[in-house]
């Protein structure tokens, strides 16, 4: 191996990135682009929904700029986890916008992967042990009837990518969920860079300059690989690197420090060093890659939990806050005896322990609070009507000795009560041993013709 670069522009595809920092990786030379376009963090919804986590405007606008300096220096673009959450519907989103910003240039390649797994496939992988058993101890339990209307992914490793890279030399990836690191690594694999220094360059670039000082989700960094060691360098000379932000990064999403985790096994981190190169570079070496001794693959899944309302308010009498509890069980009483015993309620309050909840030690009665209600109900009428009930008995209930009735809340909107549509829940978040690494993807290459037309060259 010589040696390879690689460029990251934007934590997630369409949170933008500064066109003078596009220039200078464009100026300094990149072998590949790669770019995440999604995450679980937002939860189940745009998985379940197949809606976008990022407006089609401004994942086009980033792709217009990437795919333009993919053509100008000969480098792959890969994209990763198309869409958000990486489903058909997201991964055909994102082709389509691709063949739209691709109308700039001629006869491009692109492949196509998707990750999507079919609720039978999975039942049919319960049966045959394959299932490991949850990815976490918050998961879901495996009900057998959400799970055939749920929408399920495989968070999908290096080989896809690999096998796609290798076989078809495309000018762009769009591919469905797959691991984050593994966007970065699998070129770098590709490349005869060491798995677990790709896994690790792949981990600090997921997110672009996040990793940089100071940190930003809508600008990029650079990675060149040469030997065993990474040298990282953001893309905007106003940022730098250093090896408090790189090890930091390194330390990102991670419950043991010295792994890190994809399908097939892990990067050894144990032995990492960094080691600050000049202002704005890092080196970093000493990763090694340790194979499981399972193949195993994160499913995620998501189905319809309901129909969901909200209302915000705010309270400041300290009597109403001291009381609060009390209100708010009597409330939840109402609605599962008035509207419909299904209907969950839930009340998050701010300024005491809606983010903390249950880790807050210390229970005091603040001076203010901000309540969110939220009602999930089989119905939506029901859960309209839920809500209605819990915002109408919170602002008007007395207790002996109040001072007032001329309303216990403060709404900030009106009108108070906003109906917000299909709520989904995670169904599936499971790890299986897939017959081989690549039984969970399939693909397809596509050639732009124009505009609106493309040709299917191979499929697998």
């Amino acid at each position: 191996m010589g040696h390879v670069t690689i460029y990251s522009p934007t934590a997630i595809l369409g949170y933008g990135y500064p066109q003078e920092s596009l220039r200078e990786a464009i100026d300094h030379g990149v072998d590949y682009i790669g770019v995440d376009a999604g995450s679980t963090d937002p939860g189940p919804y745009y998985l379940g929904s197949g809606k976008p986590l990022v407006p089609d405007g401004q994942v086009y606008r980033d792709l217009r700029g990437l795919i333009k300096a993919s053509v100008k220096l000969g480098s792959p673009l890969i994209i990763g986890s198309a869409g958000g959450a990486g489903a058909k519907p997201h991964v055909d989103k994102v082709l389509e916008l691709t063949v739209k910003a691709a109308s700039i240039v001629s006869q491009l390649r692109i492949a196509v992967i998707y990750s999507d797994v079919k609720p039978s496939t999975f039942m049919k992988y319960i049966i045959e042990g394959r299932v490991a058993g949850p990815a976490d101890p918050g998961a879901p339990a495996i009900n057998s009837d959400k799970l055939q209307s749920s929408v399920i992914v495989a968070q999908n490793g290096v080989e896809p990518l690999l096998r796609v890279l290798k076989e078809w030399s495309p000018d762009i990836v769009v591919a469905g969920r797959v691991a984050d690191a593994a966007i970065f690594a699998a070129p770098l694999i590709l490349e005869g860079v060491d798995k677990g220094l790709a896994v690790l360059t792949g981990k600090i670039l997921e997110c672009g300059a996040i990793a940089a000082d100071p940190a930003s989700g809508s600008d990029g960094m650079i990675a060149y690989i040469e030997g065993d060691t990474v040298y990282f360098t953001p893309s905007n000379p106003e940022r730098r690197a250093t090896v408090h932000s790189i090890a930091e990064h390194a330390l990102y999403e991670r419950s043991d420090p010295y792994k890190e985790y994809i399908p097939g096994g892990y990067a050894d981190l144990s032995n990492v060093r960094y080691k600050q190169i000049d202002e704005r570079t890092v080196a970093v070496s000493g990763a090694k890659w340790v194979n499981s001794d399972k193949y195993l693959v994160k499913i995620e899944g998501a189905g319809l939990a309901g129909y969901r309302a909200i209302t915000i308010a705010g309270a400041v009498d300290p009597d109403f806050i001291s009381r609060l509890d009390d209100l708010i069980a009597e409330a939840i009483h109402r609605v599962k005896t008035r509207v419909n015993p299904k209907v969950k309620v839930y009340v998050r309050v701010y300024g005491r322990d809606a983010v903390l909840g249950w880790w807050k030690k210390q229970q005091v009665i603040p001076d203010e609070i901000g309540l969110l209600v939220e009602a999930v109900a089989p119905d939506p009428n029901d859960a309209v009507e839920a809500i209605a009930v819990v915002r109408s008995f919170l602002l008007h209930a007395g207790w002996p000795g109040r001072k007032s009735t001329a309303g216990n809340l403060a709404f900030p909107l009106s009108p108070s009560d906003v109906y917000l549509g299909e709520a989904y829940e995670w169904t599936v978040w499971h790890l299986v041993e897939p017959p081989d690494p690549l039984a969970l993807a399939h693909a397809r290459l596509v050639e732009v013709r124009s505009k609106n037309s493309l040709r299917v060259i191979e499929s697998w």
